[in-house]
């Protein structure tokens, strides 16, 4: 078993620095998974290099907290690389992490930041001198009034490895710009570090991804439809695209094809959990709900901690009538949401089906 073997792997952003398809093969090889986005079953989220370009600091910030509040493991693209065994590991070291903010000053929310996009020499413990270096001078910096996304975008527009910054004076310019001073002058750190690989394709996919996120986000979903089919188009094995590709077409109504791409996606990919529940709720809308029951249940069984499957099942049978099953799933769903206005309704609906029998019982 390898360190990616039951893994699933999601990625925000598009990849700079190699294939998305070239990871997919190699994931899929040492029997784990890769996913264009992220879905209840993914554990690691790889950050593309691309965000920069894409999305402000504070965006990122936000992505980057919403994944680890929800528990899932962030990882860089090179720590991606290293944990496929497609990129050798540097040297091994001899400093902590703790170490390392300690000795350089560095706040532990800038470092994870600038980790994440690779800006030091190791993506995890133990660390090198080297990284120590980096870690003083980004300190500097950022004291200096640089942000930590300046630091990163400029360690990669530099067509050396990060580790030759170490031997650089490194100077911001405002918060968006990193120099180097050569003597009496500043220069940018030209050139884009890249492996040498023919990723046109790639691009091309992961540009057309980005758009048709982009697009749905803005809530146009015609545009964002059309996308995700160019996606499935260049990619026929991508669950995700094909998903979202479904909820596109059902928030336009079209319902009979975005049932379909459900079903799509759910044969790409039997354990897309959210694709199960979104089916279902679909079904039950078009008048299914024996079958909406039946996805629900599907959905519950391969995440029995997916509150809002759970809810919607017991909201489906008592609207069926069948209140003992209804209050044993409000039951399971309060075990899981105490406080929402959702688990209100819930306690509502326990205590209806409470007196509801208890009032046939003393009849």
């Amino acid at each position: 078993m390898t360190s990616v073997a039951g893994k699933t792997f999601g990625i925000v952003g598009a990849l700079a620095a190699f294939p998305r398809r070239l990871a997919a093969r190699e994931v899929e090889r040492q029997q784990g998974h890769l996913r264009s986005g992220v879905t209840r079953k993914t554990s690691h989220v790889v950050f593309g290099r691309k965000l920069l370009t894409r999305d402000s600091e504070a965006e990122i910030e936000a992505r980057f907290d919403a994944q680890c509040g929800a528990g899932r493991y962030p990882v860089s693209e090179n720590g991606f690389l290293r944990l496929l065994g497609l990129l050798q590991a540097p040297a091994a070291s001899s400093i902590s992490r703790l170490e390392l903010l300690e000795q350089s000053k560095l706040a532990e929310r800038q470092f994870a930041l600038l980790s994440l996009f690779d800006a030091f020499e190791h993506n995890c413990e133990p660390y090198s001198f080297r990284d120590l270096i980096l870690a003083k001078k980004y300190a500097s910096l950022i004291a200096g009034g640089a942000g930590w996304s300046a630091i990163v975008k400029s360690v990669h527009r530099s067509s050396n490895p990060v580790t030759t910054l170490t031997s650089l004076s490194l100077e911001a310019e405002g918060r968006d710009a990193i120099y180097a001073r050569m003597g009496e002058r500043l220069s940018e750190l030209d050139g884009q570090l890249l492996l040498p690989m023919d990723r046109a394709g790639d691009v091309e996919l992961e540009e057309l991804f980005e758009q048709a996120e982009e697009a749905e986000a803005g809530e146009r979903y015609n545009q964002a439809a059309a996308l995700y089919e160019r996606c499935l188009s260049l990619d026929p094995g991508d669950a995700v695209a094909a998903f979202n590709r479904a909820n596109s077409l059902r928030a336009i109504g079209r319902s009979n094809e975005a049932r379909r791409g459900y079903l799509l996606a759910l044969k790409l990919d039997p354990e897309f959990v959210e694709a199960w529940f979104n089916l279902a709720s679909l079904l039950k809308e078009t008048g299914h709900p024996d079958s909406a029951r039946k996805y629900l249940q599907k959905a519950i069984v391969l995440d029995d901690g997916y509150a809002d499957a759970i809810y919607n099942l017991a909201a489906l049978e008592f609207e069926a009538d069948n209140l003992a099953d209804a209050r044993r799933w409000w039951t399971r769903y309060l075990e899981l949401d105490k406080n929402s206005e959702w688990a209100r309704n819930a306690t509502k609906g326990v205590h209806f089906v409470d007196l509801h029998f208890a009032t046939r019982n003393a009849g």
